[in-house]
């Protein structure tokens, strides 16, 4: 029972991110950028895991946007945390008019 109970603690949720630590992650990384003029409206979405079981949210670029009122987006950057693969948060930022 040990071994099944280390096997799927083992599996905990994780995050993409360009570097990742063992123990705590708290990563921002540029993703796509436009040949738009910078801007200075700047919208958020979010998704949250918990242990790799659970996972909820909406970090899409779409409702990020939609959430500033931006309908012109200049780059987009996103945010990685996580702390011992406990709690895992993915956070997009985008940027635009």
């Amino acid at each position: 029972m040990c071994i099944a109970a280390a096997a799927f603690l083992t599996s905990c949720g994780v995050t993409k991110a360009p570097v990742m630590g063992a123990i705590y992650t708290d990563v921002i990384s540029g993703t796509a950028v436009t040949s738009n003029k910078l801007a200075t409206k700047v919208g958020t979405g979010k998704a949250t895991g918990i242990l790799g079981l659970f996972a909820t949210g909406d970090a899409s670029y779409q409702t990020a946007a939609k959430n500033a009122g931006i309908t012109r987006i200049t780059h987009v950057d996103e945010r990685n945390y996580t702390i011992l693969g406990i709690i895992t948060t993915y956070e997009t930022f985008v940027y635009g008019e």
